[in-house]
This record gives C-alpha cells, structure tokens and sequence, in this order.
C-alpha cells in the first residue's frame, strides 16, 4: 500500500536521522554524468540494476521510480544545477515505515573525470533506520557497481 512521505527539502541531506554517503570517481567528465542522471532518466534502468524503471513526470519535475522486488517510489526533482547537483525526494512509497527519503547526487571535477558522490538521506520508524544501517554495505556495493557500468556506458 503506498503512503505520502513528508516533503523535506534539500537540507534533509544534512540533518537526516540516517544518512548514507558513497562516493566514487569515473571517467567521464561531470557534463556527461549529469546528462544521465537528470535527463536520460529513463536510462536508469541500464546502467543501475536495483532499478526496473524511471520515466519522467511533469516535465521533468518529477519521475516514477521502479525497483527489483516491487518497490515504487514517486519522485520531486529539488535541485537540477548541471554540472554538479541533482536532487530529489520521494513522496510518494509502498516501502514499509519510511517518513522521508532524499537522495543528493554531487559532482565535482577529478582529473578528466568526475568524483561521484551520492548521499542517500532518511527518516522511519526505529525499524526502517535499524534495517536501512544494516543494509549499508549493500547499498554502498549497489551504488559503485551502478556508477562503474554508467560510466562504461558514458566512455568508449
């Protein structure tokens, strides 16, 4: 059953109860990253195996996120500053015991590349935070396989 999360806003990935940050360098420059992240949304689902699929709502202001094993998740965009931030929460989840979820995506130049770092910050009851703490390693193992097959996907 879904349920409305309450609508945080960009300085949530600050002040979350629980906050996840990975970060990892690619090749490709930030242009190219940032293009895949905010506006080949429907791509997502090539290069980040957790997802099924993202289409975009509203222009562009929103997405319709699908994961493996049934989740759904409704998406505001917060922040689209290209080359270096794309942002979002998520208002709308049949994941149990969620309050409130944003995920930051940071680029910052690295070399010719770009350091990728994406910040996964939430709020739930005391057992969405225990679960979410404990799938840490997953979550992070998730993350450095998605960003290295986008930016296979992004290099010759």
């Amino acid at each position: 059953m879904a349920h409305r999360l309450r609508p945080e806003g960009l300085p949530f990935v600050e002040t979350a109860p629980v906050r996840l940050v990975f970060a990892r360098e690619v090749s490709a420059p930030p242009e190219l990253v940032f293009r895949a992240l905010a506006e080949d949304v429907s791509g997502w689902a090539e290069w980040f195996p957790a997802v099924t699929s993202v289409q975009p709502l509203d222009d562009g202001a929103g997405r319709d996120v699908r994961l493996r094993g049934g989740t759904r998740f409704r998406e505001t965009v917060l922040v689209a500053k290209e080359p270096e931030l794309y942002a979002y929460r998520v208002d709308v989840t049949n994941a149990p015991g969620v309050r409130a979820l944003v995920e930051e995506w940071r680029l910052t130049p690295a070399g010719a590349g770009t350091r990728v770092q994406w910040t996964f910050a939430a709020d739930g009851n005391g057992a969405f935070r225990a679960v979410l703490r404990l799938a840490r390693a997953g979550l992070g193992r998730s993350f450095r396989d998605a960003v290295t097959k986008l930016d296979r996907r992004l290099t010759p």
